[in-house]
């Protein structure tokens, strides 16, 4: 018995011989025309039909598998104890779908910042301008304006009172997070695109990297460039120092990334292996050197305990590297990607590290063996950035409402954001608030 009524059969039908002559199968639609008895109307509203309707059922087909995935991991996460839930929230790695994708930048996202207190995410982009978002709620909350170019980069302080963004236009700008994000302060200085910047440990200090192939250092309370590091001989794309701000490490288009003492600017390790430029560089967290240890012989139990010890580099050559960032040595490649590596980050739990790449995609690395353990198609094209936050949220069914909060309660999550030239922002998050 057939599924369709007389009418639909025929709009079928038709839609099919629309699509035979369209594609100059002509035998196949003068015989199907003479079976079905049938003349459309090139002019008729089932003109291209079919290809719509399969383009329709695929972006549904892929909808359904996405709730599909969410319904599983909502059910797994509902039958697991409050101890199994902890856990689980512990060890979260991204998955599909994302909890929000949020809209508005007019040219790609360049870089993401997560507030360091309140559910605040910043992005900066080609489109000369930073947008501030509530990535709990996915809504956009405003936009800075100021810089003349595109926004390279954006970092809060470790307090959430500044904001620092650096552009193509040869400025930093600070901005009051307390203050309506007013740009309190423009630094001048670099004689090129700024690419990089961050707020040193302490908040006192600002780095900042160049296509004028310097590093500088900058005194927040004055605007005043207090240092200036040289030896890179290319455009320095990236900047950032060691949790304790007595190291900075450094990656540059002369394909190598550069280890410096803060104080100096004494070049301590300068680290050579990749074939093409350096798009970022990253310090291990002492809370990753056990699984790292496991990988590669990573010294003593001392070296174990000290930051600063060992970076990661990722690279246009499609690769990212582990050093030592004492000797400068090599000591492992991670290969998997199909295209430029942008930046990584590093789980909390000290076991996993995930990267993004223009090849669309976000990466999952178990660091104690070194493979890839998950790829997630996270957007349609380069993935430029990716941060990382530990946050703490409410879920619930009553979270927004007036009823019983007695069923809220306060669970601290892992939530990453990404950033891409498909100019769309996505939070990855494993709760449902």
């Amino acid at each position: 018995m057939s599924l369709l009524s007389s009418r639909q059969k025929d709009d079928l039908h038709k839609a099919m011989l629309d699509y035979l002559h369209a594609n100059n199968f002509h035998q196949a639609y003068d015989a199907f025309k003479e079976e079905t008895g049938l003349n459309p109307d090139p002019n008729a509203q089932y003109t291209g039909l079919l290809e719509k309707k399969w383009t329709s059922v695929i972006r549904l087909q892929k909808k359904i598998l996405d709730l599909e995935t969410r319904n599983a991991a909502l059910q797994e996460e509902a039958t697991m104890s409050p101890a199994q839930r902890s856990t689980s929230q512990v060890d979260w790695i991204p998955r599909a779908p994302p909890k929000h994708i949020m809209s508005g930048h007019r040219a790609s996202i360049t870089r993401v910042a997560f507030h360091p207190v309140f559910s605040l995410l910043a992005s900066s982009s080609e489109d000369t301008t930073i947008k501030i978002w509530d990535w709990e709620t996915g809504e956009f909350e405003r936009t800075l304006k100021g810089h003349t170019k595109s926004v390279s980069d954006v970092d809060f302080d470790s307090k959430g009172n500044f904001l620092v963004s650096c552009s193509l236009d040869l400025t930093l700008k600070l901005w009051d997070c307390n203050n309506d994000f007013k740009n309190i302060r423009t630094l001048y200085g670099h004689d090129h695109s700024v690419s990089s910047a961050r707020f040193l440990p302490g908040d006192d200090f600002i780095i900042s990297a160049s296509r004028d192939k310097t590093i500088r250092v900058w005194e927040v309370s004055t605007g005043y460039c207090v240092k200036t590091f040289t030896g890179h001989t290319g455009w320095v794309r990236y900047v950032v120092p060691s949790d304790d701000g007595r190291l900075l490490a450094s990656a540059c288009d002369d394909h190598t990334s550069r280890i410096w003492d803060a104080q100096t600017g004494e070049t301590k390790a300068e680290l050579r292996g990749h074939d093409m430029s350096v798009e970022s560089i990253t310090f291990v967290p002492v809370a990753s050197h056990k699984a790292l240890s496991e990988l590669v012989d990573l010294g003593g139990a001392e070296r174990l305990k000290t930051v600063g010890s060992f970076a990661v580099s990722t690279s246009r050559d499609k690769t990212i590297m582990l050093w030592d960032a004492n000797s400068g040595q090599h000591l492992k490649t991670f290969p998997g990607h199909d295209d430029w590596v942008r930046c990584v980050v590093f789980h909390p739990n000290g076991k996993h590290m995930i990267s993004v790449a223009d090849d669309k995609t976000m990466k999952i690395w178990e660091l104690n063996t070194g493979r890839c353990v998950k790829t997630v198609d996270a957007h349609e094209r380069f993935v430029t950035c990716v941060a990382w936050a530990r946050a703490t949220v409410k879920v619930g069914p009553n979270v927004n409402g007036a009823g019983d909060k007695s069923q809220v309660e306060e669970r601290r999550v892992n939530v990453l954001a990404t950033g891409s030239v498909d100019q769309l922002i996505k939070i990855w998050a494993p709760w449902q608030g």
